[in-house]
């Protein structure tokens, strides 16, 4: 019997390695794995590469990944925005490494990962620093420039009713990034508000597959990370 039910994000975390490349969804807060990302940290893993649309804001979430100090990379569209100065920090310090990528690039990048596509051309940051050291061509009288497709290990994404043969269904634009993050991974871990019986999700509903899901586990209300509270606050520390 296929179940990819799993009793915690600690659980479905728990093989995750130093150095591994993880995708994790969100676009501000609609679809953010939240839960997943305090279970990541206090897992411990470190020396990770990052793919997010971008890097953070506050001190919680992805913020608190890159404060602990756990992000080698980030590969990301928005580094600098409103709230994000732990990232900025971070950068200006030379303590991480950032490869910037145009939104609909990014998005097309992981697609191409997921559809076994071996790269594309785009107009997109012809003409920039973005397309230096990439093959250019001019097709149909328009520069482009070749993308590579980008594969992760892992994906965090967040959903809002799936089955245990992993198939989801998302919440209006807590979609985003979820669907094609979970096609590009090679192991894809989603947290979802409710889990139905199979037959429960219409199959015209259903956006991702089960076939690209790995774990499934019930969202739980968030909590705040032991190492993202001893990272913020030492004094607690023993």
């Amino acid at each position: 019997m296929i179940d990819k039910t799993v009793s915690s994000c600690a659980e479905a975390l728990a093989s995750v390695p130093d150095g591994a490349s993880i995708a994790i969804g969100g676009f501000g807060g609609a679809g953010m794995p939240e839960e997943l990302i305090v279970a990541l940290l206090d897992q411990g893993a470190r020396d990770l590469t990052v793919v997010t649309n971008n890097a953070g804001q506050g001190e919680t979430g992805i913020a608190a990944l890159l404060k602990a100090r756990r992000v080698r990379k980030i590969v990301c569209s928005y580094p600098r925005m409103a709230g994000a100065h732990v990232f900025e920090a971070l950068y200006r310090e030379g303590a991480i490494e950032l490869e910037l990528v145009p939104q609909g690039t990014l998005a097309e990048r992981l697609r191409a990962a997921g559809c076994g596509i071996g790269g594309f051309f785009t107009p997109t940051s012809y003409g920039t620093a973005l397309a230096d050291g990439k093959d250019t061509r001019v097709i149909d009288g328009r520069p482009q420039v070749f993308e590579k497709p980008l594969a992760v290990d892992y994906a965090l994404i967040h959903a809002e009713v799936g089955d245990r043969w992993g198939n989801l269904i998302y919440r209006n634009t807590a979609r985003n990034f979820g669907p094609i993050m979970a096609m590009a991974a090679r192991h894809t871990i989603a947290t979802v508000a409710e889990i139905l019986d199979l037959g429960g999700l219409s199959p015209e509903a259903i956006i991702t597959p089960g076939i690209f899901v790995d774990a499934v586990v019930v969202r739980t209300p968030p909590q705040f990370s032991q190492t993202a509270s001893r990272a913020t606050h030492p004094e607690t520390t023993s």
